[in-house]
C-alpha cells in the first residue's frame, strides 16, 4: 500500500482526510523533507517544526483564494510539498529548481515573497484590506516565529492591524516556549469558551447592541483588563493591549487540536493571534536535540544524522571574523560585539563565551542594532556591529543619521557580502557598496582574503569618525595564514599593487581580486600581454593615487562582488568623467537583475568575475585598446 503523500499534489487533495490519515501524512511530510534536505541542503529544523500547523491551515482554508503568508520561509517547506512543488522540491535551492523561499513568481500559493524577518503581519494587513477593498471574502493569515516577532516591523504591523480592525488572523509559532506550564483545567476551558461560536455570537450581538458609546468602550477595556489578567502567563495581555484577541497557547505540533482550533477561530471577526507552541526540529532527533546547528545542517546521513560536510579547505571568513574580535576584546576592555539574533551565523559564539558582558544580541532588529551600537560609541566603547549584508538594508537610515551624521567610530561589519549561493536573490549582499558609497564620513573597506580581514578589523580600533564599513563573503577563505601572523599596518584610503602591467589595469576589490590575478597570469602565459593588477581595498575614501600611476593605460578594468551599479565601476567612471579623460572604462560586477539561487561558483561565471569571464574581457581589452 503506497503513502498518503504519494497521491498529495494540492491542498484539495487532504481535506477529505480524517485525522488519522493527517497525522500520518505529518510523518511522511517530515520523513520526506529529511530525505530530500540530506543530500540537497536547506533550512531543516524549522520546517520540521511547522509541518502540523501548515497542514491544519491547508486543511482548513480555501487556499489559494485564502491566503498564508509565511515569515522568512525558513519554515514553509511543506507548503511547498503540499501546493504542487513535490518532485520539485528535490531541486529545492538549486539552479532552476526552486527557490528556498516563498515566491510569488513560483506559485500561486506563494501569496507574499518572504527572506527577510517580521514582514509576514504588515503584508497579511495589506492583502486584508485589498480584499475588502475588492470585495472579497478571502481569509488571510500571518504565520510568524517567535523569532521574527521581536522585529520592529512587526510590532509596527500589529499596531496598526490591531487598530484596522481586519479580519486577519497572526499565527506566532513559538518554538523556545515550554507547553506544560500553560496545560490544565484553566487554560483548556478558556480556550475552547472564547473560540466557541456560539460564545462569539453572542459577544458580537452584546457589542453592537452597545453602539459606538464611551460606556462601551469603557466596558471593551475592562474585559480585556479581565482576560489579559488570565492569560498572561502566556504573554497574551501584550497581544491584547495591540488589539488582538489572543487564543493560546495550543500543542502546535497536535494535528486534531491545530484543527479544531484553526475551525473555530476562521470565522470569529477581527484580528486575532493564535500562539501555538511547536518544538523545532520536530520528528527528526538530532534536530530536536541541537535545532541551532540543524537550522542549516548541511548534508548528512538521513538515518544516523551523521553531517557529511568534511573538513573546511580553509577557515570560513566568519570564523576568523569571531576569532580576531576576540583577540581584540583581549587587548582593550572597550571593545563590545553586536548581531542582531545570528551569534552562530556571524562567528560571535566564541567571543560570547569569553565576554558574556560585552555581547549583545538584540534580536531581529537590524536597525535598532546599529543605533545600539551609536549609542555605545557615543558613550566611549568600541562598537562592532555585525550585520549580514542582506539584512544591514535595512538599517540604511540608522547608518546615515545616527551614525555618520554624528561622526561616531562604530564598526559595522558586513557579513555574506557579495553573491551568497543558494539562498538565492532574498540574501544576496550585492547593494550595500552601491547604496552606502554616498554617506560621508564613511569608510567601507573591503578585504581581499583572512590575513587582511584580519588587518582591518585591527584598524577599526583606530578609528575616530564613523561609520566604518568592513565587508567580507560567505565561506571559505583563499587559504592564507592569518592565525599567527601579526596584523599589518594599513593607510586608509590606501590601495595595493599587486602586479606591475602596461596597457590595461584592473582594479579590484574583493577577494575577486584572486580571480583577477590568476586571469592575468593566464593571460600573460597565452598571450605574453601582462596588465597591472590593484588590490583596490578601500571602496571609499578612494585611491585616487592609483589613477595617476595608471594614467598611461589605455584601458581599465574595474571588478568587484557587488552591484556594478553605484560600485567600483561608477566611482572609476566618474572620476575619468569628472577630468575629462579619454580611457575606456569596462566593468565587470553584479548585473542590474536579481541573482537566483545557485552555486557561488556558477553566480559568479553568470556574472563574469570568475577568472575566465576576467580572462576573456581582458582578451578583448588588450586586442580592441
Amino acid at each position: 500500500m503506497g503513502s498518503i503523500l504519494e497521491s498529495i499534489n494540492y491542498p484539495k487533495d487532504i481535506r477529505g482526510l480524517d485525522t488519522e490519515g493527517l497525522k500520518t501524512l505529518c510523518g511522511e511530510i517530515r520523513e520526506y523533507i529529511v530525505n530530500c534536505c540530506s543530500s540537497n541542503p536547506g533550512h531543516l529544523a524549522s520546517s520540521l517544526g511547522a509541518v502540523e500547523l501548515i497542514v491544519g491551515l491547508h486543511y482548513v482554508y480555501n487556499t489559494p483564494s485564502d491566503k498564508i503568508v509565511f515569515d522568512v520561509g525558513h519554515q514553509a517547506y511543506a507548503h511547498k510539498i503540499l501546493t504542487g512543488r513535490k518532485e520539485d522540491f528535490k531541486k529545492n535551492r538549486m539552479a532552476e529548481g526552486l527557490s528556498g523561499f516563498p515566491n510569488r513568481d513560483e506559485s500561486p500559493y506563494d501569496a507574499f515573497g518572504a527572506g527577510h524577518a517580521s514582514t509576514s503581519i504588515s503584508a497579511a494587513l495589506g492583502l486584508s484590506k485589498a480584499a475588502r477593498l475588492t470585495g472579497s471574502n478571502e481569509k488571510v493569515v500571518a504565520m510568524i516565529g517567535d523569532g521574527a516577532m521581536t522585529g520592529g516591523l512587526a510590532l509596527e504591523g500589529m499596531n496598526n492591524a490591531g487598530e484596522a480592525d481586519d479580519d486577519i488572523l497572526v499565527i506566532l509559532n513559538d518554538n523556545e516556549m515550554a507547553i506544560d506550564g500553560n496545560r490544565g483545567a484553566l487554560h483548556s476551558y478558556l480556550l475552547k469558551f472564547t473560540t466557541n461560536p456560539a460564545y462569539n455570537k453572542i459577544k458580537t450581538s452584546v457589542w453592537n447592541h452597545l453602539g459606538s458609546s464611551r460606556f462601551r468602550s469603557w466596558i471593551q477595556r475592562v474585559v480585556r483588563k479581565i482576560k489579559a489578567g488570565l492569560v498572561n502567563k502566556s504573554g497574551g495581555d501584550l497581544f491584547e493591549a495591540f488589539g488582538f484577541r489572543y487564543f493560546g497557547p495550543i500543542d502546535g505540533n497536535d494535528i486534531e487540536e491545530v484543527v479544531r482550533t484553526l475551525r473555530r477561530l476562521k470565522d470569529i471577526k477581527g484580528p486575532k493571534l493564535l500562539h501555538t507552541c511547536t518544538v523545532k526540529g520536530k520528528g527528526y532527533a538530532p534536530a530536536e536535540a541541537d535545532p541551532t546547528t540543524w537550522h542549516a545542517p548541511g548534508k548528512f546521513e538521513p538515518k544516523t544524522g551523521k553531517r557529511l560536510s568534511g573538513p573546511y579547505k580553509a577557515d570560513r571568513y566568519q570564523d576568523v571574523f569571531g576569532e580576531v574580535l576576540r583577540n581584540l576584546a583581549r587587548k582593550d576592555p572597550k571593545v563590545v560585539g553586536i548581531t542582531p539574533a545570528m551569534a552562530t551565523g556571524s562567528g560571535m559564539a566564541v567571543f560570547a563565551k569569553e565576554f558574556p558582558d560585552r555581547f549583545f544580541d538584540v534580536g531581529i532588529a537590524e536597525e535598532h542594532a546599529v543605533t545600539f551600537a551609536a549609542g555605545l560609541a557615543a558613550g566611549g566603547m568600541k562598537p562592532y556591529c555585525c550585520i549580514y549584508s542582506t539584512f544591514a538594508q535595512r538599517a540604511y537610515d540608522e547608518i546615515i543619521h545616527d551614525v555618520a551624521l554624528q561622526h561616531l567610530p562604530v564598526v559595522l561589519c558586513f557579513d555574506r557580502a557579495g553573491l551568497v549561493g543558494e539562498d538565492g536573490a532574498t540574501h544576496q549582499g550585492v547593494f550595500d557598496m552601491s547604496s552606502l558609497r554616498g554617506i560621508p564620513n564613511t569608510v567601507i573597506a573591503v578585504p581581499k582574503d583572512e590575513k587582511e580581514l584580519k588587518d582591518l578589523m585591527y584598524k577599526g580600533l583606530e578609528i575616530k569618525d564613523g561609520p566604518y564599513i568592513l565587508r567580507y563573503p560567505r565561506g571559505m577563505g583563499e587559504g592564507v595564514e592569518w592565525r599567527e601572523a601579526e596584523p599589518s599596518p594599513v593607510v586608509t584610503g590606501k590601495a595595493e599593487k599587486l602586479l606591475d602591467g602596461a596597457e590595461v589595469a584592473v582594479l579590484a576589490l574583493g577577494p575577486v581580486v584572486y580571480r583577477a590575478m590568476e586571469a592575468a597570469r593566464r593571460l600573460e602565459e597565452q598571450t605574453g600581454k601582462r596588465p597591472s593588477v590593484y588590490n583596490m581595498r578601500f571602496l571609499k575614501p578612494f585611491d585616487a593615487g592609483v589613477m595617476d600611476e595608471i594614467s598611461g593605460a589605455r584601458a581599465i578594468l574595474t571588478v568587484e562582488d557587488g552591484a556594478l551599479k553605484g560600485g567600483l565601476f561608477s566611482e572609476v567612471s566618474e572620476y575619468i568623467a569628472s577630468r575629462g579623460l579619454k580611457t575606456v572604462v569596462k566593468g565587470l560586477g553584479v548585473p542590474d537583475r536579481f541573482i537566483s539561487q545557485a552555486p557561488v561558483g556558477e553566480q559568479r561565471k553568470s556574472c563574469g568575475i570568475d577568472a575566465g569571464g576576467i580572462y576573456s574581457e581582458l582578451l578583448e581589452l588588450f586586442k580592441n585598446n
